[in-house]
């Protein structure tokens, strides 16, 4: 199991020990996109949908989703974040909304999961609040995009 760090010598998962680990100002942002019907994106895009406002309500569910990001991945560590920012931007051509998060703290571990779970949250929202008028959105292209900090330094998609 070399390289996989959630895993110890015989094979068995494990939460990994970052108590020797240098605090530092640890960042990421993930990434994310739902797809729908065009008649949809317009009930979002002019505040028209039967729940209210989709995107907002999405976007307090996103930093609902970072911060509880360990009680859902076991073997995450609970962190006190500094900052979740939110982003949405509508998708014509798509049709649909891509969502960016970026989350930051001062710690011992990376905040990748808090990133990728608050985007995830954030699309399933969209999705909850809309399902009435279009069960066939679809969740894609969920990813970091960028992470700082930490021993492993910095790194950037497609860089």
């Amino acid at each position: 199991m070399s390289g996989l760090t959630h895993f110890d010598a015989s094979g068995e998962a494990h939460m990994v020990d970052v108590g020797d680990k240098s605090e530092t100002r640890r960042i990421a942002v993930a990434r994310g996109s739902i797809a729908m019907l065009p008649a949809t994106l317009a009930l979002i895009r002019d505040g028209k949908a039967k729940k209210g406002d989709v995107l907002g309500v999405a976007r307090i569910a996103a930093i609902q989703g970072a911060k509880r990001t360990s009680d859902l991945i076991p073997l995450c560590h609970p962190l006190a974040l500094t900052r979740v920012a939110v982003d949405f931007s509508i998708d014509e051509k798509l049709p649909g909304v891509h969502c960016e998060v970026r989350v930051e703290t001062v710690g011992r571990t990376g905040v990748e999961m808090e990133a990728l779970t608050a985007v995830q949250v954030a699309l399933l929202t969209v999705y909850d609040m809309c399902k009435a008028v279009d069960r066939g959105m679809t969740i894609t292209d969920v990813r970091v995009m960028e992470k700082h900090g930490g021993k492993s330094g910095d790194w950037v998609a497609g860089s």
